[in-house]
């Protein structure tokens, strides 16, 4: 048997108190518990804490030795479980989130800004990098929680769906296609196309949606940064393909964005975490925001 914390309240209060009826008054229990746990405490430790005569109770040399360290013991357990109660009360704790830069920079920063609200003791850091680097941080446990679209049925992750969004055609506001309320991908026949280069999850999903209307995607220019993108798309040297979220994370007046259809291309975005890691309650309650904001995502403007 070890010794609990319940056994150092008691010798510390029968220490103090130089009484066990008046320990026993202090931590509210009866004084036979209290006399109880100071006899454990004895066989546990192996000598005698007390010396007990009809008018008082003295301590041992010995326990008189072990008073600082039970003093100090009790202090770090209250500590202990005090932040302890702050975690679960999302008063105290870190979550660390990932996510790819443009769902990063159009779903994270209002939903932390809500959560800094309600939680304003826990830290939230961001880690906005490539999906496939984002997924190795979390298989690794460098980040708490993952955002993005993940390949499904995958061992070890948990995913917890969040939105399904659309790929979208952007263009300026006075390009003909822009007239257009819902093009279908056929229309994008002989349009430059300004598009991420391979290797990039959005540029495979573009891919997709040009051969389903069979039609082949070969880039006018292809660019490493959504910024160059927007950029040549602004000063007229074609349109680009996107998911509808673009432009809330990337704002600009002279920039729309058009659902495409025939077909539609959908994706989820989920945010995932390992299996064998629960989440905290601060992340349980930063998932609900994630969830709440994420609808937003559905919107053209």
């Amino acid at each position: 048997m070890a010794v609990t914390f319940r056994q150092l309240e008691a010798f510390i209060a029968v220490a103090e108190t130089h009484n066990f009826t008046r320990a026993a008054e202090r931590l509210r229990m009866a004084q036979p518990m209290v006399s109880s746990l100071v006899r454990e405490l004895e066989a546990e430790l192996g000598f005698r804490l007390f010396d007990r005569t009809t008018r008082r109770v003295q301590l041992t040399a010995a326990a008189l030795e072990f008073l600082n360290d039970a003093r100090r013991l009790t202090s770090d357990m209250d500590g202990a479980l005090r932040r302890a109660r702050d975690v679960g009360a999302r008063r105290r704790g870190h979550i660390k989130v990932g996510a790819p830069p443009l769902l990063a920079a159009a779903l994270l920063p209002k939903a932390i800004r809500e959560f800094a609200q309600s939680s304003p003791g826990v830290a939230v850091s961001v880690v906005d990098r490539s999906l496939a680097a984002i997924h190795e941080l979390l298989t690794s446990g460098d980040i708490d929680l993952a955002v993005g679209t993940f390949r499904r049925n995958e061992d070890g992750i948990a995913r917890i769906p969040l939105v399904p969004y659309l790929i979208a055609l952007l263009c300026r506001a006075d390009h003909p296609l822009a007239a257009i309320p819902r093009p279908r991908w056929h229309d994008l026949a002989g349009v430059p196309l300004i598009a991420l280069r391979r290797g990039n999850g959005i540029r495979e999903q573009i891919e997709q949606g040009y051969a389903a209307a069979g039609l082949n995607a070969e880039p006018a220019f292809e660019l490493d940064q959504l910024t160059t993108i927007f950029a040549m798309v602004e000063a007229g040297f074609g349109i680009t393909v996107l998911p509808l979220y673009a432009l809330s994370a990337l704002p600009t007046k002279s920039l729309v964005a058009r659902e495409l259809i025939d077909p539609m291309v959908t994706r989820e975005i989920d945010v995932a975490h390992r299996e064998d890691r629960s989440l905290s309650p601060a992340a349980l309650d930063f998932v609900r925001l994630l969830r709440l904001n994420a609808t937003e995502l559905q919107s053209p403007r």
